[in-house]
């Protein structure tokens, strides 16, 4: 890759990192609807005056647009909001790391692979193996639906791709996602209104919502876009490995998650399962990179 699209992926590695603690601040004070509505509606407002050209073709696919909005963002970035009241930040932001090997699951069973070869497999086994190693090491959850929130945020996080893969391929990136933050704020403004907090939220609930929409949101899709044009879909992807070592690191240094041996192995444990997951062995055909340029918060 050039200089800046290696700049570019450092940048992206880092600003999807931080998501996982911004948000685990805000829902100590606000709903989970609050929370995808601030975001949304903050990336909706700062990207819709550069979006203006292209959306006639965003109207013209607008059943996929509205699905897609619903499994990236709405559905996605709710569940993740609930699941993050009950779990840690860095619990969050690893358990992510399982949306590209769900994708591989999802695209085999769509067609767009054509075969899953051993070392997928084993890796496969191998993240799941770094799950229960962070389980037993210190980093549970209260119960095991919010568990089931992040692997349901991975399966959105899987699918949504595969519907611009095969729906939206002429519908321009910036305009695409300036229209479902749009769709999203609105749908999600109804739930916000209801649940919308009776006491102003502190300084550092507010601080997280407002970068979580100018930098985790409106900013790191611009980037985002920019890095697939200087490295291509699949090596912009490669995110997906580094910013759960962030959420990690953050989660440690500036939110007080616990730190052990048998986490750190299960960190690295689901991040070798997810790398060995996602390699494509020479025998395997080239997958559709168009159907992996998913956003990872």
């Amino acid at each position: 890759m050039s200089r800046r699209a290696w700049i570019l992926f450092v940048a992206m590695s880092l600003i999807w990192g931080v998501p996982y603690l911004l948000i685990s601040q805000a829902v100590a004070e606000v709903s989970p609807a609050v929370v995808v509505f601030a975001r949304t509606a903050i990336g909706a407002v700062v990207l819709l005056p550069f979006a203006r050209r292209g959306m006639r073709t965003v109207w013209e696919h607008r059943w996929a647009v509205l699905a897609f909005a619903l499994l990236e963002m709405v559905g996605a970035w709710f569940l993740l909001s609930d699941a993050e009241r009950f779990i840690t930040s860095s619990l969050a932001g690893l358990l992510i790391a399982f949306a590209p090997v769900l994708a591989l699951v999802v695209a085999r069973l769509i067609g767009l692979e054509k075969r899953i070869g051993r070392l997928r497999i084993v890796g496969l086994v191998v993240a799941v193996a770094g799950v229960a190693a962070l389980g037993g090491g210190g980093m549970e959850a209260s119960g095991a639906w919010p568990v089931a929130e992040m692997l349901l945020v991975a399966v959105c996080y899987a699918v949504a791709p595969q519907i611009a893969a095969t729906k939206l391929r002429e519908v321009p990136a910036l305009p695409l996602t300036a229209a479902c933050l749009s769709i999203s704020a609105v749908l999600a403004a109804p739930f916000a209104a209801a649940s919308w907090p009776s006491a102003s939220p502190s300084g550092l609930a507010t601080g997280s919502l407002v970068l979580l929409g100018l930098l985790c949101t409106a900013l790191a899709f611009l980037l985002f876009f920019r890095l697939i044009s200087e490295a291509g879909p699949a090596r912009a992807t490669a995110i997906a490995y580094v910013n759960p070592v962030v959420a990690l690191a953050l989660g440690v240094s500036l939110h007080g998650d616990p730190l052990t041996p048998l986490i750190g192995l299960g960190a690295i444990l689901v991040l070798a399962g997810v790398f060995m997951a996602t390699r494509r062995s020479v025998r395997e055909a080239e997958p559709v990179e168009a159907g992996q340029s998913a956003s990872m918060t």
